[in-house]
């Protein structure tokens, strides 16, 4: 067991938490070293394994971070914000592994991951599938060759009523690509809202729509559109496990990595 990689999950009462307990369990190299709920969970003291309905693993729900870091090589995290800045910080302290899949973070706390990557090893992505990462690359790539002149990017994105953030990060993260594509900063071309008499579009602004409602895991498209000609580079999400193999995958990758943050993109060997 101990040349397995241990690894801890946050949040394991939530949907993504439920999802790489299973994720976990069922990969090679790698077992459930700890799970962590916030304090006051109804969570607390049940069976990680009971709780994600693959039968008893004997490890127990707790609220202290801590201790379970200690003993671990990794952290799987997609909780909130706050929450993943304050586990980074616990992450650089045991110098284990820490994967980040949390979206929605402001500059400041982004600030905060970079500073405790100093000490840990950290992956964080807006998207942990394979298929958005290579997406992005295609992205970037369709947005070099295609003039700003000429042609104009939209990102649209479709996520389940109960997201929170938005547009998503996956949503910028495609966003981010294109941007790179074109050689400019997205924060600078980024256009996140239209309503009212908004005047003709900017050229080689990247413009983004935000749709919520139903079950949908996460639907995202990119679009290209040019003088008598649109090009829509897309993908559909039909399983939430593929973002938790994704981040197990990562976590097994940045075992024997120095510290420091990475993207999906050095995991799958895309950048």
């Amino acid at each position: 067991m101990s040349s397995d990689m241990g690894l801890v999950v946050v949040g394991v009462g939530g949907r993504m938490g439920q999802e790489l307990i299973r994720a976990i369990h069922a990969t090679d190299g790698a077992y459930v070293a700890g799970a962590v709920e916030r304090a006051g969970s109804p969570h607390l003291g049940k069976d990680a394994g009971e709780l994600a309905g693959i039968g008893a693993i004997n490890v127990e729900i707790g609220d202290d971070p801590l201790p379970v870091f200690a003993k671990a090589d990794g952290v799987l995290d997609f909780t909130a914000p706050t929450a993943s800045v304050e586990f980074a910080g616990y992450a650089a302290q045991a110098r284990i592994v820490h994967i980040i899949g949390t979206t929605g973070l402001s500059a400041e706390q982004e600030q905060s991951i970079a500073a405790a990557a100093r000490h840990a090893t950290i992956v964080k992505s807006g998207n942990m599938s394979l298929g958005i990462n290579l997406l992005s690359v295609l992205v970037r790539q369709a947005a070099k060759a295609l003039e700003a002149d000429d042609f104009d990017v939209e990102v649209l994105e479709m996520h389940h009523r109960h997201k929170v953030d938005a547009p998503s990060g996956t949503a910028l993260l495609l966003g981010e690509a294109a941007a790179e594509g074109r050689g400019v900063r997205l924060e600078e071309e980024s256009v996140r809202v239209r309503d009212g008499h908004t005047g003709a579009r900017k050229k080689g602004a990247i413009g983004f729509a935000t749709l919520r409602g139903g079950s949908v895991v996460g639907d995202h498209s990119v679009i290209l559109a040019g003088p008598g000609e649109r090009i829509t580079l897309s993908h559909s999400a039909e399983d939430r496990g593929i973002f938790a193999r994704g981040a197990v995958k990562a976590a097994l990758w940045a075992r024997d990595r120095k510290p420091g943050l990475y993207s999906m993109q050095d995991v799958l060997g895309l950048s």
